[in-house]
């Protein structure tokens, strides 16, 4: 199995939109350094069959699958409903082009309701004939589902995001978890003997929406998995300062790393 981190930047990216001359908000990245540049989170599944699931479309997704070279995917499924995750589900129309059909979209009913009031136009009744608009051909979910898609056996557990619920997902030794703050004792156990980890982690300072550095040590402490990965990383958290500090065991994404699994 094989997972490509297509972003691992927050809502804003890194850098943020502005700056004295436009030039980005960077705050404690190192702009000199390619892998401080992040795009917001989404990652791309690829079964041993050759199948891929894209979890989350965000606003940058024709830029990441192009720079990844990806042309196709085979499912959609959706973490949550914010824009961050869903703005590139226009983008969703190439796809639906190379498959030559419509494309399977998993989400729970809450963010399937969000997606439908705000790209309505998408899911209209399709006539059959071309794709001049994303066709999603959509599944309900819930937070604790095992799903079979693109040939991956998938566990979901429920996560808390501040206000509103978030999906992580396990696959076999490898377990996702963007936007998170909070995990339940329930879904820990989903996480238990947990090889390789990808988790939100946006800045060292506690956060009401997201983990901090702090809390996923405390987290890997208790699940012990061999690699963990931070994604969803805000411009406070750069790079290299960040590799050097991190325990052995927990290292930064960056966009377009490459796991095997």
């Amino acid at each position: 199995m094989k997972i490509t981190i297509l972003g691992c930047g927050g809502s804003g990216g890194v850098p943020m939109v502005g700056g004295a001359q436009g030039e980005g908000i960077w705050g404690a990245c190192d702009p000199s350094n390619p892998r401080n540049e992040r795009t917001r989170s989404s990652i791309v599944i690829e079964a041993e069959s050759g199948k891929r699931l894209l979890v989350d479309s965000g606003p940058d997704l024709r830029a990441q699958l192009l720079r990844q070279k990806i042309g196709v995917v085979h499912s959609v499924l959706y973490t949550h409903e914010h824009a961050d995750h869903v703005a590139g589900l226009d983008e969703l129309r190439a796809i639906n082009r190379m498959l030559d059909a419509p494309l399977p979209l998993y989400a729970t009913d809450t963010v399937m309701h969000e997606l439908e009031a705000r790209y309505s136009y998408a899911f209209r009744p399709w006539s059959g004939t071309g794709f001049f608009r994303p066709v999603p051909e959509p599944h309900l979910i819930t937070p604790t589902d095992k799903l079979a898609i693109c040939d991956l056996d998938l566990q979901l557990f429920e996560q808390r995001h501040y206000r509103i619920p978030t999906i992580g997902l396990r696959c076999g030794d490898f377990a996702y978890s963007t936007d998170v703050e909070y995990l339940s004792e329930e879904s820990l156990e989903v996480l238990s003997g947990v090889k390789t980890w990808i988790v939100g982690c946006f800045q060292y300072e506690p956060h009401v929406a997201h983990a901090w550095v702090d809390l996923v040590i405390e987290w890997c402490a208790r699940l012990k998995p061999e690699r963990t990965i931070l994604t969803h990383m805000g411009p406070a958290l750069d790079y290299e300062t960040l590799r050097q500090r991190l325990p052995d065991g927990i290292e930064p994404g960056y966009d377009g790393m490459v796991l095997t699994v």
